[in-house]
C-alpha cells in the first residue's frame, strides 16, 4: 500500500489527465461506443457515477452529482471534486477491506478505477473516431490489472468476453481483445 495520499492525487491525476483530454475532443455525445449499448455520453456518465459511489460509499462527500447534459463540463466539475477530495491526506489514506485485500481508497481509486479510465478513455476516442494509443506503461498497468482480475473481469457489466485478435496484432490490439474489444 502507498502511504503518501499526495502520491495518490497525483498517480489519479496521471490517469484522469488523458482521460479528460479525450474528454474534450469528443463533438458526439450520442455517438456508439465500443461498450454494447452505451453512448459516449454513457460511457463518461459510467465513470463518474462509480467513481462518486465508491467514494460516497467511503465518506467522502463529492456534493451533487454533476448534470451529463453538458458531458465535457460534468467531467471537469467530476475531476475537480475528485482532486480536491485526494488533497486531503486523509481521504487518499482512509483504509478498508477491498475485494483483494486490505487497501487505502488512494489506492483503490488509482488502480481499480484507473483501470476503468484508461480502458474507457480507448472507448470514448472510438466513439469520437479517432485512434487512442496507449503507452507501454499504460499497457504494462493494464495487463497486471487483467492478470489480477482473473475471471472476475468477465463477470456480467464489467467486460464482455475476450475476442481474437487479428494475426499480427501488436500488444495493444492483443490487451483490447482481451477486454473483449476489437481494435
Amino acid at each position: 500500500m502507498t502511504t503518501d495520499s499526495s502520491t495518490h492525487q497525483q498517480q489519479y491525476a496521471r490517469l484522469a489527465d488523458p482521460f479528460g483530454a479525450v474528454v474534450g475532443q469528443v463533438t458526439d455525445w450520442d455517438a456508439a461506443s465500443p461498450c454494447a449499448g452505451w453512448s459516449a455520453r454513457d460511457v463518461l456518465g459510467h465513470v463518474v457515477q462509480t467513481q462518486r459511489e465508491f467514494l460516497g460509499s467511503h465518506d467522502v462527500d463529492l456534493g451533487d452529482a454533476p448534470d451529463l447534459a453538458d458531458p465535457a463540463a460534468a467531467w471537469r466539475e467530476h475531476d475537480r471534486d475528485v482532486r480536491s477530495a485526494l488533497a486531503d491526506d486523509a481521504v487518499g489514506e482512509r483504509e478498508f477491506d477491498g475485494y483483494f485485500g486490505r487497501t487505502t481508497v488512494g489506492e483503490t481509486l488509482t488502480t481499480f478505477y484507473g483501470f476503468d479510465l484508461m480502458v474507457h478513455r480507448w472507448d470514448l476516442a472510438q466513439a469520437a473516431g479517432r485512434d487512442e494509443r496507449f503507452t507501454d506503461d499504460e499497457i504494462g498497468a493494464l495487463e497486471t490489472s487483467v492478470e489480477g482480475f482473473g475471471d472476475q473481469l468477465y463477470a456480467e457489466g464489467i467486460c464482455k468476453p475476450g475476442v481474437t485478435a487479428p494475426e499480427g496484432a501488436d500488444r495493444q490490439q492483443r490487451l483490447l481483445a482481451r477486454l473483449g474489444r476489437s481494435s
